[in-house]
């Protein structure tokens, strides 16, 4: 019965199917996959170590994205797909412990995340996309500084001195306000580090104090926190002429709340995102393009392809600064309060 099961090749159709249909007469289900995984010591599973809760992996569209890309990945091999969420509150690593994989994708934690702690206990291989970036370990993701980068300097050509900057969260405790320039230094999650220090040097040489720029950080990653990020920068200076987001959804939301104040954008006000989802094109959003779906992809090929040992592999993805229809030359005060 096990070839009937197992080694399909080695028995002729007809006898193969007299056999499952025998078994299944007897009730018989065939092989415990829990059983045959101990014999075999393969899960035919990755896991996405996802450190939110659930259901952001199917509201967020760039975890979309990133999750078709491997699905397809896996696809491609033959394997399943485990998602692990670990939300970013708890530190229950117990999900890490118990799942049955054979690799793990890490997909965009803090380096202090207890979770990835309980992932590189496993004796199995890691690939990690986006943050953080580990010495050992398998990479994938953009170079975040010279991508925004090239937003920094574009606002700077179009005369944007007096910003401020709406970012994700920069650690694994909950900041929902200003963040502090030495707060900006010493954040985990690597890729908002990444994107402020970049702009920081480079609004810096254009001769702007960057401790004086308002950085205000929300935790939570949804239009509304945007939206009230933006609200917040609004209020501490009315003046400011461009709010630089380090997302697409916190651009979105501030989008949303320059129209309930009647700020028209970019007349009035510059809002700019990082991304490059749909909505964000929909919307006409001046962002940075990063190739999402593709990065998915890329770190399940490269998870599941013979790697050589001790030496770690990376893919850079590149990306593409869209000028969009939300940024445009400041207009002076006078200008804003008495119109063109």
């Amino acid at each position: 019965m096990s070839n009937a099961y197992n080694r399909p090749d080695q028995l002729s159709p007809e006898l193969r199917k007299r056999v499952l249909d025998t078994a299944r007469r007897l009730g018989y289900p065939g092989p415990d996959p829990v059983a045959r995984s101990l014999r075999t010591r393969k899960a035919g599973a990755v896991g996405l170590l996802l450190t939110e809760n659930l259901s952001y992996a199917f509201r967020d569209p760039g975890a979309i994205s990133f999750l078709e890309g491997l699905s397809l990945a896996c696809e491609d091999a033959g394997h399943g797909l485990l998602l692990i969420p670990a939300s970013p509150e708890r530190e229950d690593v117990a999900s890490v412990h118990r799942a049955g994989v054979d690799g793990f994708v890490v997909y965009s934690v803090p380096e202090d995340d207890p979770h990835l702690a309980a992932v590189l206990e496993r004796p199995v291989p890691v690939v990690v996309c986006d943050q953080p970036r580990l010495d050992n370990l398998d990479w994938v993701g953009p170079d975040d500084a010279r991508a925004i980068k090239s937003m920094a300097d574009h606002l700077i050509k179009l005369g944007h001195r007096r910003i401020g900057v709406s970012c994700m969260r920069l650690a694994r405790g909950r900041n929902d306000g200003l963040a502090s320039v030495q707060r900006q230094a010493n954040a985990s999650f690597h890729v908002q580090k990444s994107r402020l220090t970049a702009l920081a040097e480079s609004f810096s040489e254009a001769g702007v104090d960057w401790t004086k720029v308002p950085v205000v950080e929300r935790f939570d990653h949804t239009a509304a926190s945007g939206a009230s990020a933006a609200r917040q920068l609004l209020d501490l200076d009315p003046d400011i002429t461009a709010i630089v987001c380090t997302s697409d959804i916190l651009a979105l939301g501030a989008l949303n709340e320059a129209r309930s104040r009647g700020l028209r954008v970019p007349e009035d006000l510059t809002v700019t995102g990082f991304d490059g989802i749909a909505d964000a094109e929909r919307a006409g959003l001046t962002t940075v393009r990063q190739p999402v779906l593709e990065k998915g992809r890329a770190a399940g090929r490269l998870l599941l392809e013979t790697s050589e040992p001790g030496r770690p592999r990376e893919v850079v993805l590149e990306t593409q600064l869209i000028t969009g229809t939300t940024a445009a030359p400041p207009r002076s005060r006078e200008e804003r309060w008495f119109g063109p």
